[in-house]
């Protein structure tokens, strides 16, 4: 998956873990040499178990709906104090405010590069602009390229338009007429 696909699938995390009313939403981007295992960190709080359930149940409708993708592994929803939901490219954290401020996985991961949400849609932006530039101009110089492989029209010279020239065109004309309308009885007649 690529970078810009998996930037956009947290933005909707992000909006569905708002729509929950989820707390304290924290983006982490991770250093690639420092977690080899995922790209993004998306962590939030919930007030009660049963609010962390619903915060879970919004982002995996939202990944299924939206980008047709569920989680590779989900843990700890019975319990409600601390689910992770792993999509490989991102993983979810959905904590009791007790257990966050316990794990403090923002501290663990100090290499990691904080976003804001605003700041996650900006890149993403910047991102896809710069993708178009790059597919404009490769369609660009292809249209170049293929106006270079097609071979100039010769000019030809053409038939003077005389009397006798203007009686043969209108002798073929009714001819043809006549032959495509014999094949077609014949047709009709083999029928």
């Amino acid at each position: 998956m690529s970078k810009t696909e998996t930037r956009r699938m947290v933005a909707a995390a992000v909006v569905a873990c708002e729509d929950k009313k989820a707390e304290r939403i924290s983006i982490l981007e991770l250093d690639a040499a420092d977690s080899g295992f995922t790209d993004f960190f998306l962590i939030c709080s919930g007030t009660n178990d049963r609010q962390n359930q619903a915060i879970a149940d919004g982002i995996e409708h939202t990944m299924k709906r939206d980008f047709r993708t569920l989680a590779n592994s989900v843990e700890g929803r019975r319990q409600g104090e601390w689910i992770l939901l792993d999509y490989v490219d991102f993983v979810v954290h959905i904590f009791s405010n007790e257990k966050r401020d316990f794990y403090d996985i923002e501290r663990l991961r100090k290499t990691a590069t904080p976003l804001g949400l605003e700041e996650l849609k900006a890149s993403l932006t910047k991102k896809v602009a710069a993708v178009r530039k790059k597919h404009a101009v490769k369609k660009l110089v292809a249209k170049k390229v293929a106006a270079k492989k097609v071979a100039p029209v010769k000019k030809t010279a053409t038939k003077k338009a005389t009397p006798a020239r203007a009686r043969t065109v209108a002798k073929k004309a009714p001819a043809k007429k006549a032959a495509a309308k014999k094949r077609a009885q014949r047709k009709a007649k083999s029928l």
